[in-house]
């Protein structure tokens, strides 16, 4: 099976070899098709004609997850079409891989498959210079812990203060900074092409259907909500469903609204996680 298997937009085949466009998904209807045509893999282990025609199948109905992938890695810096190849690797493994008696939905086992073979790809080969491979490993979490000191604080750390939340030294630190500003990024404002007109790059990156990104987002954080720890699950209710403030949340649930903030931030990071990880 090719990898980059024949995909006409965003739409999906039915059970019936009709297109199915993605404004009249579900998400029940979504994960019941893969469901279904994962069932009948199971069930035609002696015919190789048949396997491969599913695995086409499901290449086919889970292709627009690999272009949104791509999309969310799409201005730092390699071309959109490269990714969106990097991404269909991860998923054609997943497909080939994939066991149900994992005893969970496919796109949860399939979606770090293909963000795993994109991170790769960056870090492999998207480096303007060349940085030891610790230093390329630890840029996420330098990332993170950055952004969460700021939200807690409202500023910046200083390099102490990065050293400590990363266990590094002043200078171990240093170097990381120094090897994350390495990191080739493409601005989405740069002018695309020879016309003046005044096109960037940006306005030439069409959009996902929300449809289809909504029930692959959905299907993805399902296992997630679930396993959170059930006071997360309630603060992330209250917060999002219930309209609460975090005043009025540390009140319900017996918090201080501090605590409150940094569940919030830690649970949104979790679940964030769950659809681009490492972002």
């Amino acid at each position: 099976m090719s990898v980059s298997a024949s995909h006409h937009g965003c739409g999906t085949s039915s059970r019936n070899g009709r297109r199915v466009p993605p404004n009249r998904h579900s998400d029940d209807a979504y994960l019941r098709q893969t469901r279904e045509l994962l069932e009948e893999l199971g069930r035609v282990r002696e015919d190789p004609d048949r396997r491969e025609r599913i695995y086409v199948e499901l290449t086919e109905l889970h292709t627009p997850v690999a272009r949104r992938i791509a999309r969310q890695y799409r201005n730092r810096g390699e071309p959109e079409e490269d990714l969106r190849q990097v991404a269909m690797v991860g998923l054609y493994n997943a497909i080939r891989n994939f066991d149900p008696a994992y005893g969970k939905e496919f796109i949860s086992y399939a979606l770090p498959m293909m963000t795993g073979e994109v991170k790769r790809h960056f870090r492999d080969r998207t480096w303007a210079v060349r940085v030891p491979r610790k230093h390329q490993e630890r840029r996420a979490e330098l990332n993170r812990v950055t952004a969460e000191f700021a939200q807690r604080n409202g500023r910046s750390p200083t390099v102490r203060e990065l050293a400590v939340l990363l266990e590094l030294d002043e200078e171990e630190t240093l170097e990381l900074i120094d090897a994350a500003r390495a990191y080739s990024t493409l601005s989405l404002d740069v002018p695309f092409g020879a016309d003046e007109d005044g096109t960037t790059l940006g306005d030439t990156l069409g959009g996902l259907d929300e449809a289809l990104e909504r029930v692959v987002d959905h299907a993805t954080l399902r296992p997630a909500l679930a396993a959170l720890p059930a006071r997360d699950r309630r603060i992330l209710l209250l917060r999002f469903a219930g309209d609460k403030t975090q005043a009025q949340i540390a009140e319900l649930v017996g918090l201080s609204q501090m605590h409150v903030s940094r569940r919030l931030a830690a649970i949104l990071a979790t679940l964030r996680g769950q659809l681009v990880p490492d972002q």
